[in-house]
């Protein structure tokens, strides 16, 4: 590959690195063509990005972006995703489905290293919609506990009415 091309590679995953919440490493070795094609259908299906490329070139793009260094070994290939949750839920997904392949590295989530087990919590966080409802119904159930004993108050008044 001429210095050029390499130039224009770090300059396009430094552009995606930019407007990322999230980057995320793996090891894709044990993974075949077609599992490859599957996970990169799944990962763009979720507005996320998978980029295969040179360490040395990866290292440099995630240099000029700003982000906090980070080592490399072997093959890597990079989880670029606007959604840190979801990018890290069908990284995870697709790897309990297909023998713990891409393995999970580490990455870089707002701003600092993570390693793979925080990557796998990160997985493991509802999406935000159901964390919402969570909240709605946490704030609601004081609400409809004190109409029910106001309700229970209101019975027990009026029976005592009623008999007297």
């Amino acid at each position: 590959m001429k210095r050029s091309e390499k130039e224009q590679l770090v300059v396009e995953l430094r552009d995606k690195i930019s407007g990322a919440a999230a980057l995320y490493y793996t090891d894709f070795t044990g993974l075949n063509v077609k599992r490859m094609t599957d996970l990169r259908r799944k990962l763009r299906a979720a507005g996320v990005e998978y980029v295969v490329i040179k360490n040395t070139l990866a290292l440099r793009a995630v240099a000029e972006s700003g982000l906090v260094s980070i080592k490399l070994k072997g093959p890597t290939g990079i989880v670029v995703g606007k959604d840190a949750l979801l990018a890290a839920k069908v990284l995870t997904d697709f790897a309990k489905a297909n023998d713990q392949r891409p393995e999970v590295k580490g990455g870089v989530y707002e701003g600092k290293e993570v390693d793979a087990a925080m990557v796998a919590k990160l997985a493991a966080i509802p999406p935000r919609d159901v964390l919402l409802a969570m909240l709605a119904g946490a704030l609601q159930a004081p609400l409809g506990a004190m109409l029910g004993a106001l309700e229970a108050l209101k019975a027990e008044r009026e029976g005592a009415t009623a008999t007297a």
